[in-house]
């Protein structure tokens, strides 16, 4: 019986095991998780030792962790749990204490489960006799009943034994039962610690991360658990100090929920969260502290933060590439540009990196260096990496920039050539509509405009919705005099679809204006520019097509507002001038010609503007 009872154990323990691993292979979808060497160094070290103390450490302080919780941090990563490189390293020691005390508690908790069932299994044997005499449980019964109630008996002796059978067994049995169901529960206490936590220990395969509190949530059951078991246990054998015994079981509570009210204030925002983990792992709390302030526009600070980031570990490519963008949007292009740079010299495979270092350098003026490095980004091969959609998206992303800035060279083979490899090489997940666009507009201009027709339905088929090819169509449609109609419906659909977009306004405007209707044209241009309040350009379009609309005044209100734009640009007070001397303010009109000519001296159109002023005010 005991051997049957057994083997139904192993067996139901070696269904547990089978029924976790096809789990385990089914989350894990037959692959290794794929990590950098910064999520977990020590999966990447070489030395056998230092990765045997270390993972065997790790257990160790995830408990550590779960019943002394003063010490959180939202990532573990990089350095922020040291390596042990030496057998003499004194956490090796805690390790020791950690895994004998384990092992001595499940021992002992298992081998008093073994002997209850070996003693159950005698005891279903002769459960019916009695343990000192032998004699038959029900048979004594009947004679107790019969002796206890002859009052003439007064021989106790015989019913001695009835007594020490019918009332010593309840209360050992109550014990045992009492036992066996505590030790059940340590059992199944550890159960939770350690069967959840089993994965993340690094034992079955290497995992991305060396601590992570997310993983201790199931465990903390387990803990709690021990904790009531012990808490139970103590309460029965020292009753005297019940009640110093409950003082410090309320102050732990206590102290407890204060971490955990403490804690929660720090995941109130991700800035807070960052800032709780500099002093655990700065490196990674800088790098995201300043991707969070960047997105806040609060650039001054992430910068300050991108760069003590790189104090504590200089070779981040992810905090080079952000730090990189944070400065091109300040038009610091050169130290853009290095922090590129960096970023790649750090991760060749980081695309996004070759895309935003040749926007760089083209608006550095440096055009073929960055013809080679978005060359470069475009043909990087992705194999092994974790975010491969991304890093085939900025491939697309790089061959669109070279494509762009071969089109803005007049180099319209090359850039339709880019354009085509990009439109063949796009993968499933990039929207299409963009590319399709482009090409559509480059055939325009190569007039092709069949085939520019056929690309720009195709951008229109892909995404319905797509602004830009509602725009590009119609200014191809507006080409054929038979087809005018027709153009103007796909902008007035454009419009439909983006009613705030300025950029929409600005094109049916010119469309408007190339078909002389100048008085609609300077409606759609001054709506462009009031979505766009600081565009100079949109401002100086909406002044001038109010002077082609014979519309002075607002002329005038408009070439003003790009002087307030650009106060240094020659150019606009030269405008200024001229639509002052139109509306006969030609005071004001003298001292703009002047302001212009400070700022470019000897310019003709200025120079001759002036001269006709000054004819007609004397």
């Amino acid at each position: 019986y005991i051997f049957l009872l057994f083997q139904k154990q192993a067996r139901s323990l070696l269904i547990l095991a089978s029924a976790l691993s096809i789990i385990l292979a089914a989350r894990l979808q037959s692959r290794t998780p794929h990590f950098s060497s910064a999520d977990n160094p020590t999966a990447r070290e070489t030395e056998l030792v230092t990765r045997f103390f270390t993972f065997c450490y790790l257990p160790v302080f995830n408990f550590w962790l779960l019943i002394f919780p003063n010490h959180l941090s939202f990532d573990w990563g990089m350095e922020a749990l040291p390596r042990i490189t030496t057998i003499r390293d004194s956490r090796n020691v805690i390790s020791l204490v950690f895994y004998y005390g384990l092992a001595h508690i499940l021992r002992k908790s298992l081998s008093r489960i073994r002997k209850k069932d070996r003693r159950g299994v005698r005891n279903k044997e002769d459960n019916n006799c009695c343990t000192v005499c032998h004699i038959n449980c029900s048979d004594v019964h009947s004679s107790s009943c019969r002796t206890s109630n002859n009052n003439n008996t007064t021989n106790f002796s015989s019913s001695l034994c009835v007594c020490y059978n019918f009332c010593r067994p309840l209360v050992v049995l109550r014990t045992e039962k009492k036992q066996h169901n505590s030790n059940s529960a340590i059992v199944l206490s550890f159960a939770f610690l350690a069967l959840p936590f089993l994965p993340a220990t690094n034992i079955l395969f290497y995992v991305g991360f060396v601590v992570a509190e997310r993983v201790l949530y199931l465990p903390s059951a387990g803990l709690c658990l021990l904790l009531g078991l012990a808490s139970g246990t103590l309460w029965e054998c020292y009753k005297r100090q019940r009640p110093l015994f409950l003082c410090g079981l309320v102050l732990v509570s206590v102290a407890f929920s204060a971490k955990t009210v403490f804690r929660n204030k720090d995941w109130h925002s991700e800035e807070a969260l960052y800032r709780s983990a500099i002093p655990i792992n700065p490196p990674k709390a800088y790098g995201n502290l300043g991707s969070v302030l960047s997105s806040q526009g609060r650039v001054d600070e992430a910068e300050t933060a991108f760069r003590k980031a790189l104090q504590y570990r200089p070779n981040m490519a992810d905090v080079h590439y952000n730090l990189g963008i944070l400065l091109q949007g300040k038009n610091k292009l050169d130290e853009a540009i290095l922090s590129y740079q960096r970023a790649i010299h750090f991760r060749p495979s980081l695309a996004l990196a070759y895309v935003n270092l040749g926007a760089a350098l083209i608006a550095s003026g440096r055009c073929q260096e960055a013809t080679a490095v978005l060359r470069q980004g475009s043909k990087l091969d992705g194999t092994g990496l974790k975010d491969r959609k991304e890093h085939e998206s900025a491939k697309v992303s790089a061959l669109l920039q070279l494509g762009a800035l071969y089109s803005d060279q007049g180099r319209l083979q090359r850039a339709l050539a880019t354009y085509r490899e990009a439109a063949h090489s796009l993968p499933d997940h990039y929207p299409p509509q963009s590319v399709f666009n482009v090409l559509g507009e480059t055939l325009a201009r190569l007039e092709q405009d069949e085939e520019a027709e056929r690309w720009y339905i195709a951008a229109l088929h892909a995404q319905p919705d797509h602004v830009p090819a509602h725009i590009t169509y119609g200014k191809l449609l507006a080409k054929n005099i038979s087809r005018v109609a027709e153009a103007e419906q796909w902008f007035k659909k454009a419009q439909r679809i983006a009613p705030e977009d300025p950029s929409v306004f600005h094109h049916y405007g010119e469309f408007l204006a190339s078909r002389r209707r100048y008085k609609e044209a300077a409606n759609m241009y001054e709506k462009a520019a009031e979505l766009r309040p600081e565009d100079y350009e949109l401002a100086v379009a909406a002044a001038t097509a109010m002077r082609q609309a014979v519309r002075y005044q607002d002329a005038e209100r408009w070439y003003r507002k790009a002087v307030s734009i650009k106060p240094t640009d020659a150019r606009s007070h030269t405008n200024l001038g001229a639509i002052l001397h139109l509306n006969g303010k030609y005071r004001e009109a003298a001292d703009s010609y002047r302001e212009s000519l400070r700022l470019q001296p000897n310019d003709v159109t200025t120079l001759t503007n002036l001269h006709k002023l000054h004819t007609v005010m004397t």
